[in-house]
């Protein structure tokens, strides 16, 4: 296994880079992500427990299961999943979200092997997990079609992989450029390329070209009036998540 293309845009990561001590800040740069954070949860950990016949009452459903999280940021999704119980690996190019992560996880007890690297370089070195959490990091990669073929060397046969993206439609433009970033201000301004946007058809062809099967496709819809998120198996028209099975 070896001569996998590195697929990281040296100028997103450094976007993310500059926002690093902010991860932990829930009214910051990352207010959105914090505020949707519960509701990638509730999806998340339906979709892995389902899949290992796992139960979500007891307190460590997921122990005795290997999670990667790539693209880990500050780790939002990182600390939960070692707080049921797996073991879990958070993976991100950029070395200050690590170092940030890495400082967060100590203060609150947790043990997570954060490292700065990528899906490339783990596939390169054998990794297998039994999920890869790819939370809106596909439209941020130079090459998709690449990115995901290494991630599917990374997710051993019969495991999952998660993953959550932005539809290309006039709403998501709306939404997550022009509400986010100019009016709101979640975001600084250039944080979303509208033209890196994948639609729910395109990336389900992506997966299964890579290798994988869809097994779920499931939008995020943000309420207003309620200020929250909840799911929904009808609008992706702005974000989504799908969860595909490599097969075993």
């Amino acid at each position: 296994m070896t001569g996998l293309r590195e697929t990281i845009d040296p100028a997103e990561i450094a976007k993310f880079e500059a926002m690093a001590d902010e991860w932990w800040d829930p009214a910051g740069k990352f207010k959105p992500l914090h505020m949707l954070n519960p509701c990638r949860l509730d999806y998340i950990t339906r979709q892995i427990a389902g899949e290992f016949g796992r139960d979500l009452a007891v307190p460590r459903p997921f122990d005795g299961l290997r999670i990667l999280d790539i693209g880990c940021g500050g780790g939002l999704l990182s600390e939960p999943m070692a707080r049921l119980g797996a073991r879990v690996v958070g993976a991100d190019a950029a070395e200050g979200n690590i170092h940030v992560a890495r400082i967060h996880a100590a203060r609150e007890g947790l043990d997570i092997d954060y490292r700065a690297t990528t899906a490339e370089a783990l596939a390169e070195a054998g990794e297998q997990f039994d999920a890869v959490l790819n939370m809106e990091v596909v439209e941020h990669v130079s090459d998709p079609p690449a990115y995901l073929a290494a991630c599917r060397q990374l997710v051993r046969p019969g495991g999952l992989m998660v993953i959550s993206t932005l539809n290309r439609t006039l709403k998501s433009f709306a939404a997550a450029i022009v509400g986010a970033e100019y009016v709101m201000r979640w975001l600084p301004r250039g944080t979303h390329d509208w033209r890196r946007f994948i639609t729910p058809d395109e990336l389900a062809a992506l997966l299964e070209g890579a290798g994988f099967e869809v097994v779920d496709r499931t939008g995020f819809v943000f309420n207003p009036i309620g200020w929250n998120w909840s799911l929904s198996e009808r609008d992706l028209s702005v974000n989504y998540a799908m969860t595909a099975r490599r097969p075993g």
